[in-house]
């Protein structure tokens, strides 16, 4: 009995819910079709603010940085020129014992900030900190130190892919690749010529290799009185401790090192924090500079340039 009444029950419940899905295929319960003015996450039926050309409530927000600006932001950044956007590659691996462990992020944290603000027309997407640094399993490279975090080499090309071809479906015209580790550069470079000759014509995208030279910054610096005059055989150098020194002291525990009397690095004092500064200044500028002057030969090449050359200054 109670079976018989359960099996009548499910059958009304079934045609209940036939009953019901002509009235939704009508409209009474079917989503409506997207509004193609909607922009920002909601929709603009709903509120005058998730609509494409609605004005920005609030001023413009003082930063080159994507993931700081609002999609306001961005929209109207690209409707005054700025359709040029930086992707940074940086890492997660060990430098020794004074530095932390996202060294190249640090770096380019003032160098993208500089390069896009002097360049003007430009945007820096977020830093990828997670980069090849070594076979996974076994451990081999950087993967052999604790905290290290490593990507396949394919899976890198996947994400600088997927992260250029994101960008230039918003419409942006130029996409540069710059790299502070050195087993970025293949797959930068790689990625770049794939996306440089699909996108021929609607974007260029190019990788910026001369922007990964440590040897040419610290040759630089020499004129400054910043010169090496030993080696400590770390994974550290004067030159990469003051690029992170000037986005954050703590990233290369300035303050626990002139503390415990260990501010040097290959010869070099850095326990003058106004020295420093003055320093680091001149290196961020410097890379700025080179940087530029290396995006501007991509355009004029229309992103095609000579083979890198093989080089592993210190650093990486």
């Amino acid at each position: 009995m109670t079976r018989a009444l359960l099996g009548v029950g499910a059958v009304a419940v079934v045609t209940g819910l036939l009953a019901v899905a002509p009235a939704a295929a009508q409209g009474g319960g079917q989503r409506r079709p997207p509004d193609p003015r909607s922009m920002g996450g909601g929709d603009c039926r709903d509120n005058p603010l998730n609509c494409k050309d609605a004005p920005n409530p609030l001023p413009k927000a003082d930063t080159v940085w994507l993931e700081e600006m609002t999609w306001m932001d961005v929209r109207d950044a690209m409707a005054a020129g700025k359709t040029t956007v930086i992707i940074p590659t940086g890492g997660h691996e060990p430098n020794g014992p004074w530095l932390a462990l996202g060294k190249h992020n640090y770096v380019l944290t003032a160098n993208c900030d500089a390069i896009a603000r002097k360049m003007g027309n430009a945007l820096c997407a977020p830093v990828i900190k997670h980069v090849p640094e070594g076979n996974i399993d076994p451990p081999s490279g950087h993967m052999t130190s604790p905290g290290t975090i490593s990507l396949r080499e394919d899976t890198f090309r996947a994400l600088l892919t997927d992260t250029a071809e994101s960008l230039v479906a918003h419409g942006f015209k130029q996409v540069f690749f710059i790299g502070d580790s050195g087993g970025n550069q293949a797959g930068q470079r790689a990625v770049a010529e794939a996306l440089n000759t699909k996108y021929a014509g609607k974007a260029l995208v190019a990788h910026i290799q001369e922007y990964y030279d440590y040897a040419s910054v610290a040759k630089h610096m020499e004129q400054f009185g910043l010169k090496e005059t030993t080696s400590e055989n770390m994974h550290d150098d004067p030159i990469i401790t003051l690029n992170m020194f000037i986005d954050d002291p703590d990233s290369v525990r300035y303050d626990a090192r002139v503390k415990a009397g260990k501010a040097t690095i290959n010869g070099v004092d850095v326990s003058n924090r106004a020295k420093n500064t003055e320093w680091a200044k001149q290196i961020v500028a410097f890379r700025t500079e080179k940087t530029i002057e290396a995006i501007n030969k991509a355009i004029a090449n229309k992103g095609t340039l000579p083979a890198p050359e093989r080089r592993r200054p210190s650093g990486e």
